[in-house]
């Protein structure tokens, strides 16, 4: 058991958002220490002793996590001291004393609460360590802003009047925060409306599928909205169920549009090279 324990009072400053320090020593009260002073540099305060020999095995971790309100308009500090995996002491800036987990720790948290400097410098870590790290990092994590992509597809290739499930996906985007809804013909639907959780991609942006439980009729219309903090104005992307005649038509339109543009291409070519006074077949010999 860990008796008389004050929370390491210096943090290291340049650990956002937390900070947390841990080992495992097979050794005596002297050395531990010496270890603590060896991982942790510059952390006075540390206070341990035993009322009789440690436990061969031991683990003490420091963990310092800051909570950021409205940018740093309101900043919080929590300090934590765990020993062997167990919560004994805490420090809330918002309180501005140690607290105790459980009853066996109030001596300690006593202890604590009457060195003043202590109490003053974890206080003051709010703007040495919370504000100092949130203005050193703001601009890559707090201030990133990524545009997300969104297309919607059907689960499966089936005709109309036939159940099927419509699939936005948004993807790439940060922060993490993001609010999808779907509309049939104008009208938010609620009911039918499945979602995966957030997907991390690995390269700080996410990724989710909505999917919307359909029987499509002609002329229906589904549009998924976007709501993003990177986006000025909502996204929406709409999918429209055609008959059978409906697609042939466009399928036609777009195969006699695309050879259009392929001849339209080349006229502009050979217009230009004959501005030139050479053809392109002269150009290249």
């Amino acid at each position: 058991m860990v008796q008389g324990v004050c929370p390491i009072s210096s943090a290291p400053s340049d650990v956002y958002p937390f900070i947390r320090t841990s080992f495992i020593n097979k050794s005596i009260h002297s050395s531990l220490t010496t270890c603590c002073a060896t991982l942790v540099v510059n952390l006075p305060g540390l206070n341990l002793t035993w009322p009789g020999s440690p436990a061969e095995d031991f683990m003490y971790q420091f963990k310092g996590t800051c909570y950021f309100t409205n940018g740093t308009q309101r900043v919080r500090l929590m300090a934590r001291q765990i020993y062997n995996k167990e919560e004994i002491l805490s420090f809330d800036s918002d309180v501005g004393v140690f607290v105790a987990v459980t009853k066996l720790r109030q001596s300690s948290a006593k202890s604590c609460n009457a060195q003043k400097d202590l109490l003053a410098e974890y206080q003051a870590h709010v703007d040495t360590l919370c504000r100092h790290n949130y203005y050193q990092t703001a601009f890559f994590t707090v201030q990133l802003r990524v545009e997300p992509m969104v297309t919607i597809s059907p689960a499966r290739t089936e005709p109309l009047n036939h159940h099927n499930l419509l699939i936005c996906s948004v993807t790439n985007f940060y922060p993490q925060q993001v609010k999808v809804r779907w509309f049939w013909n104008k009208e938010e639907e609620t009911s039918g409306v499945v979602s995966t959780p957030l997907i991390q991609n690995g390269d700080w942006t996410y990724k989710i599928l909505v999917m919307l439980e359909v029987t499509p009729q002609p002329g229906d219309v589904y549009t998924c909205h976007l709501e993003h903090p990177s986006l000025q104005s909502p996204i929406t992307v709409e999918w429209w169920a055609l008959s059978e005649s409906a697609q042939n038509k466009m399928l036609s339109g777009i195969g006699s549009f695309v050879p259009g543009l392929i001849f339209l291409g080349l006229g502009l070519v050979v217009h230009f090279w004959n501005k030139k006074g050479k053809s392109p077949v002269e150009e290249m010999l």
